[in-house]
């Protein structure tokens, strides 16, 4: 099982730009589908981006589609997430999750969680 810890969140203007990095601890980080979820105070947890085991499918969320790209590199054991055209409605918690299994939308696919970074959109 792998663990996860995210990092790269902050304080960024509307239109801005910011990248999430989760660092993966494990050998078996490249057998894992990755993706990215987000919380906001008072709101559900949402699906943003998710990547699968190679890199080379991928899924968005409709709120995020053309802004955010999610990207991993296996040798580094890490997944990211760029994000573009910062919207204050994209201020939340943001979440790393692996998934043993196929990658997918719903946070009950994934088995582990890292703590979140908090990331603020300023209008």
């Amino acid at each position: 099982q792998v663990q996860l810890v995210e990092s790269g969140g902050g304080l960024v203007q509307a239109g801005g730009s910011l990248s999430l990095s989760c660092a993966a601890s494990g050998r078996t980080f490249s057998s894992y589908a990755m993706g990215w979820f987000r919380q906001a105070p008072g709101k559900e947890r949402e699906f943003v981006a998710a990547i699968n085991w190679s890199g080379n499918g991928r899924n968005y969320g409709d709120s995020v589609k053309g802004r955010f790209t999610i990207s991993r590199d296996n040798a580094k054991n890490t997944v990211y997430l760029q994000m573009n055209s910062l919207k204050p409605e994209d201020t939340a918690v943001y979440y790393c999750a692996a998934a043993s299994q196929s990658m997918g939308v719903s946070g009950a696919r994934y088995d582990t969680w890292g703590r979140g970074t908090q990331v603020t959109v300023s209008s």
